[in-house]
Order: structure tokens, then C-alpha cells, then sequence
């Protein structure tokens, strides 16, 4: 069957994944040429607070592309699709596929011919689910749709290996320094660089700090220590909704801490987990289940205070560390 000669993609394209590549194959494996029209900021702003922006979107596009695919601004919900008289077709996926039945009917109505519709399945995850930029903002899978923690990863205990001590002792995000005996000042700081999502602070003095300032973090995981010597006044638990409790014995992440940090990052309740035994790896678990945008806040030994945001980039690193522990059970 001869191809048709140019076809026109509309979307978002944000955190481009194998679902979009599948889309953008399909539309070259039937027309000569494709055309990608991406939602410009304006359009986007409403769908999520850390959205890519346009020229991000669009490079990654472009990084990806042969010289068949051109990539353009979409300022409205239809395009060009329903006047241009030189495209003979449109791909969608099947949500999509009343906006393209709407753009022929508009197109009729103009005494243009329709576009032949080119209907595309969603890609699927290694465990069923639509590969969707919308699950990648929400933390639960990456570009590929891989899980970035396993249901058997998540059951399985990690034991610190020696060889990562000097990695992990070096902040792992913006440092925010400040005197130890005002981590208020430090912690001033963080607050006014943080992003739109919410707040995980990770140790009994970063979180006592955000109350005497008036805020609740989202999650606090506490252990009663600092320094490792037990802290003789404790985190106001009274602040929290949802009260957790996991063991982690120090250096190990263990699926007790697993199960309640994911389970914290479920529900939209405040909740403190209280840790018996060690919570300064719970970052990492933190970064690999979290949402893109998430806050993650924890101290630096007589420095001040650490932030990092999850993204892409963050579960990357965690993937990467938590591949170089040592598994057991």
C-alpha cells in the first residue's frame, strides 16, 4: 500500500517516552512526512505546575527525530489540521480519537477532504499500565516504562556497602548553610528555593525546625537521634495526621521503611514515620517513589541544610546507588 504523503501529531510530549516514540514511529511508518505539533506553555500550564517547558519539550523531540519529522508550535486545540489542504492524514491515540473525528467534520464543513485517521494503541509498562508522561510525573515509572522500584525490590533488604561512604556523605542537592545552633537560618533559605511539590524532611532536627517555623512538612521521618546520640527533646507529633512506624536498623534500607514510606506518599494526610533504628538512607527510597517536583529536605552534618527535588535525573542517581548496596532476602 502506497503511504500517504504528510501526517500531522498533536500533544504535550512532556518527559518524552516510549509511548510518544511508538506514536511518532507509526506516523512514519505511514506517511512520507510527520509533523509534530506541541503544545505551547500557555496551553500547558493548566495540566501540572512541572510541566516541561515548550523548548524543552520540543528539543527533546528534535533529538530524537530524522529529517522526516518537523516539529511546530500548537497555540489551539485543533492546529492547522482542519483548513491545511496539503496533509492527507492525523494519528492519535484512542482518547484522542473524537478530537481528530471533530477536526474531519470541521474540515468538511470547509468543503476540505477528511484525513484518514490513523488510530495508535498506548504503550504498555512492565506491569500493564499505560506508558503516560502523566505516570512519569507522578514517580511511578520512567521513560520506558520501567518501575523505578519493583514490587520484589521493594522486598528485599539493602545493606550500605563501604565503597559509597565518601559519595554519600557529600550533599546530594543544594546545600543551604547556616550555624548549627540556628538551622532556622539554613533552613529560611531551602524553603524559599523549594518547588511546587510537597515536602519530605528527613531527621528529627529538620523537622523540629520546620514546626518552630510554622510548617508541617507532608512527611517527616524521624529516629529520635541526631549525630547518632538520642535527642532529649522530641519532634511534637501532635502536628501529624497519619502516625507510621517502621524498623531500619542503621545502614540498611529495609522493607519495613519501604512499605511506610510508600505508604506516606499515598495518602494526603501529614504523616511522621518514626523510625527505630536509622533513617539517613531513607532519601533514597524517598527520590525513587516519590512524584516528580517533591521536596526532599535533610541535614548536613554541622554545615546546614541539604534540598533536593525529585526529577528524572534524582531517581536516576537513587537507581544507581541503591544498585551498589548489598541484597539480602
Amino acid at each position: 500500500m502506497a503511504k500517504l504523503e504528510r501526517c500531522l501529531v498533536g500533544g504535550t510530549f512532556d518527559r518524552f517516552h516510549q509511548g510518544h516514540k511508538s506514536l511518532l514511529n507509526a506516523a512514519l511508518d505511514s506517511a512520507e512526512f510527520v509533523e509534530v505539533w506541541i503544545t505551547n506553555d500557555n496551553m500547558s500550564a493548566s495540566k501540572s505546575p512541572i510541566l516541561q517547558s515548550f523548548e524543552d519539550r520540543r528539543e527533546a523531540i528534535i533529538a530524537w527525530a530524522d529529517e522526516r519529522i518537523t516539529t511546530h508550535e500548537l497555540e489551539d486545540n485543533f492546529g492547522p489540521a482542519p483548513v491545511r489542504r496539503d496533509c492527507d492524514s492525523i494519528i492519535c491515540t484512542p482518547e484522542t480519537l473524537g478530537n481528530c473525528q471533530t477536526i474531519n467534520e470541521v474540515r468538511l464543513a470547509n468543503g476540505l477532504l477528511p484525513l484518514e485517521i490513523i488510530e495508535v494503541q498506548h504503550a504498555i509498562d512492565e506491569v500493564g499500565g499505560i506508558i503516560s508522561s502523566s505516570r512519569i510525573r507522578a514517580g511511578l515509572i520512567d521513560c520506558d516504562g520501567k518501575q523505578w522500584l519493583s514490587e520484589a525490590q521493594s522486598n528485599q533488604t539493602y545493606h550500605f556497602h563501604r565503597g559509597l561512604d565518601a559519595e554519600l556523605k557529600e550533599p546530594s542537592g543544594e546545600l543551604f548553610t547556616g550555624p548549627e545552633d540556628s538551622p532556622e537560618v539554613a533552613m529560611s533559605a531551602a524553603m524559599e528555593s523549594i518547588a511546587p511539590g510537597g515536602i519530605v524532611a528527613v531527621g528529627d532536627v529538620c523537622v523540629s525546625t520546620l514546626l518552630e517555623m510554622g510548617v508541617t512538612a507532608d512527611i517527616a521521618i524521624i529516629d529520635g537521634m541526631t549525630k547518632r546520640v538520642e535527642l532529649e527533646e522530641k519532634v511534637d507529633l501532635d502536628d501529624f495526621d497519619v502516625l507510621l512506624n517502621a524498623t531500619n536498623p542503621a545502614g540498611q534500607i529495609t522493607p519495613s521503611l519501604i512499605d511506610v514510606i510508600s505508604s506516606a506518599l499515598h495518602n494526603d494526610q501529614t504523616t511522621c514515620i518514626q523510625v527505630e533504628g536509622e533513617e539517613d538512607l531513607a532519601p533514597i527510597i524517598v527520590h525513587l517513589l516519590a512524584p516528580l517536583g517533591t521536596n526532599v529536605v535533610y541535614g548536613q552534618p554541622n554545615t546546614g541544610v541539604v534540598l533536593r527535588v525529585t526529577t528524572l535525573e534524582a531517581k536516576e542517581e537513587c537507581r544507581r546507588l541503591l544498585s551498589k548496596f548489598e541484597v539480602r532476602g
